[in-house]
């Protein structure tokens, strides 16, 4: 049977295409994070402090956006060409999404790699959360603007797929791939309205100097308007693969089509309204708007639980169909051999973790006691770090040869380099955690007060120094042995059938469920209004205390060629 590249060769180029761009990503971030681990640790330090602002900066913007969301462009368009079982209507728009996000992308790395060029009068610290006062260089915010409309246009593409192919099926339920894609991009439509606003009609004419001063709070609200959001896109490609890739590969069936739906259609209408959650420390923001964000978060894990609950049951569907039997005794019929299974099941363990540890971050009591400590890197390590980055090399390993008509050059390797980076995980996530509960602070390259020493209530520090160099070693080697084995498979010759690439029908269908979750104009309409209920207030609080301009006049960080202005404006932002 052919494989997608036969089937579809052009979109086959584009997919390939986006990852990769994401892969290179990968490649720099991770080397960033073993710099970043090393040097905090004080075990290798081959950079200056100040250059750690640097490197912090592209390891969050290269790993979190860049890899991210490349890939789940990628995944996105293979998704719906072969759910709706049609190419997409017009290669050339593919392309001019391509173009413009990898171009995008380039300029937002360009300003910040610049920042290691003492010669080059540009940088762009302003590390991932890019809100005022640090004010990077405009070809940063240009980049990500660029960015995001791409995107946009990479929406757009899928849903004009869809409208051809609704056409055409008038009755038929929207396949689940696709009603994945559709429902997740309906929530990045309203989820980076805030960080578009944010960037085109603040952070570009304030970088150009068109407007001399900005608001700070108003900037950090819309970027955490989109801040908590994207952080769900990141997960729906994962999410994605659990739901339709994983239950095949250990032999089974998905368990059930409607309930896939529910879960992405909740996180249609919940996502967004929970980012002031990120603010509970804010001043100029009333508690009664946080407690909602709190209660609005909790309600988050609702269908984190359901999610948890089907693919269980699905993965144990496939290993009783596998030969398993007894309560515990089918995991072992599990093909844990498989790297493309074990990499996302071990994720899948590990997001798990990361929930629990997310539910003290989103506790408004809670929280004060691990704010902007080491703690929070620790969590999304678990979250974004493993939970999706995983997911996605893992699912990479079955997804590559369907676009190349090529075998995965090395299945050992494979099954090697996943455990490693759930070993390594678990070593640096846990030290994390532990010292962010010491009060270790974060985003710091010298994370040491004077005269003082933190109390570990398990352990040392030393030891959660330890653990962090550890792990960060241990998660670059994977990343490496992932990228050679990708690159190795890349050049062998093509094969007839290199993976079985089919996907069995769900054990319940979408035919028994409610036609009405369907309905993407009305979950559209109430994920409005739900944003508009949470947000309205509050930004009036904002703009009404501060100007919609603000009064801060900000500090650049591009320092060599701005130092008199950035410490001329420094009195003024800390007043």
């Amino acid at each position: 049977m052919a494989t997608f590249v036969d089937r579809y060769p052009e979109e086959a180029s584009v997919v390939k295409a986006t990852l990769v761009v994401s892969f290179l990503s990968l490649g720099i971030g991770a080397l960033f994070g073993l710099v970043q681990a090393l040097h905090r640790t004080g075990y290798l330090r081959i950079l200056d402090s100040v250059d750690y602002y640097t490197v912090l900066t592209g390891h969050g913007v290269l790993l979190a956006l860049v890899f991210t969301i490349f890939f789940l462009m990628g995944l996105f368009t293979w998704a719906v060409v072969q759910s709706l079982e049609r190419p997409l209507p017009d290669i050339r728009l593919s392309w001019a999404w391509v173009g413009l996000t990898t171009t995008g992308a380039v300029f937002a790395a360009v300003a910040i790699l610049a920042g290691l060029v003492p010669s080059i009068d540009m940088s762009a610290d302003v590390l991932y959360t890019f809100y005022a006062p640090l004010m990077g260089h405009p070809l940063f915010y240009i980049g990500l603007a660029m960015f995001i409309v791409g995107t946009w246009l990479a929406g757009a593409d899928w849903f004009l797929a869809y409208r051809d192919w609704r056409g055409d099926n008038p009755d038929e339920r929207i396949p689940l791939q696709t009603f994945m894609v559709l429902t997740t991009m309906l929530m990045w439509y309203l989820a980076t309205l805030g960080v578009a606003v944010s960037t085109v009609f603040f952070l570009i004419p304030w970088s150009f100097g068109w407007v001399e001063t900005v608001n700070p709070l108003l900037t950090r609200t819309l970027f955490w308007f989109f801040g908590h959001p994207v952080v769900y896109f990141w997960l729906m490609p994962a999410y994605m693969l659990w739901y339709t890739v994983l239950p095949k590969l250990a032999g089974g069936r998905l368990f059930s089509d409607p309930l896939a739906r529910v879960v992405f259609v909740l996180f249609l209408l919940l996502s967004t309204p929970v980012g002031i959650h990120h603010q509970y420390l804010d001043p100029g923001i009333a508690e009664g708007f946080k407690f909602i964000a709190m209660t609005n978060t909790m309600f988050l894990l609702l269908p984190s639980l359901l999610t948890a609950f089907t693919v269980v049951a699905s993965i144990e569907h496939g290993a009783r169909q596998r030969g398993g039997e007894g309560y515990i005794k089918w995991l072992g019929a599990l093909p844990w051999r498989d790297p493309a299974f074990t990499g996302m099941a071990l994720a899948g363990a590990m997001f798990a973790a990361g929930g629990f540890s997310g539910m003290i971050n989103a506790g408004m009591n809670i929280n004060y006691l691990i704010h902007n400590t080491l703690w929070v890197p620790g969590h999304f390590h678990l979250t974004v770090g493993t939970a999706v980055a995983l997911t996605m090399m893992a699912g990479s390993y079955w997804l590559v040869p369907q676009l190349t008509g090529k075998r995965l050059y090395s299945r050992p390797i494979g099954l090697l380099q996943v455990v490693l980076w759930f070993v390594g995980m678990v070593l640096m996530s846990n030290a994390m955690h532990r010292g962010g509960l010491a009060g270790i602070p974060r985003r710091t390259a010298e994370p040491q007060y004077q005269n003082f020493e933190f109390s570990t209530m398990l352990g040392s520090v030393e030891e959660i120094q330890a653990g962090i160099a550890l792990g960060g070693t241990l998660l670059f080697v994977s990343a490496v042995l992932f990228l050679f084995n990708i690159l190795l498979s890349s050049i062998e010759d093509p094969i007839e059938n290199p993976v079985d690439d089919s996907l069995p029908a769900p054990l319940s269908g979408a035919s028994g469920s409610p036609v009405v979750l369907d309905n993407l104009r009305l979950w559209t309409a109430i994920a409005v209004v739900l944003v508009i209920l949470a947000y309205t207030l509050p930004l009036a609080g904002i703009v009404g205390d501060a100007g919609v301009w603000g009064d801060v006049p900000g500090v650049p960080v591009w320092v060599s060629g701005n130092l008199d202005a950035a410490l001329a404006a420094l009195p003024e932002v800390i007043a």
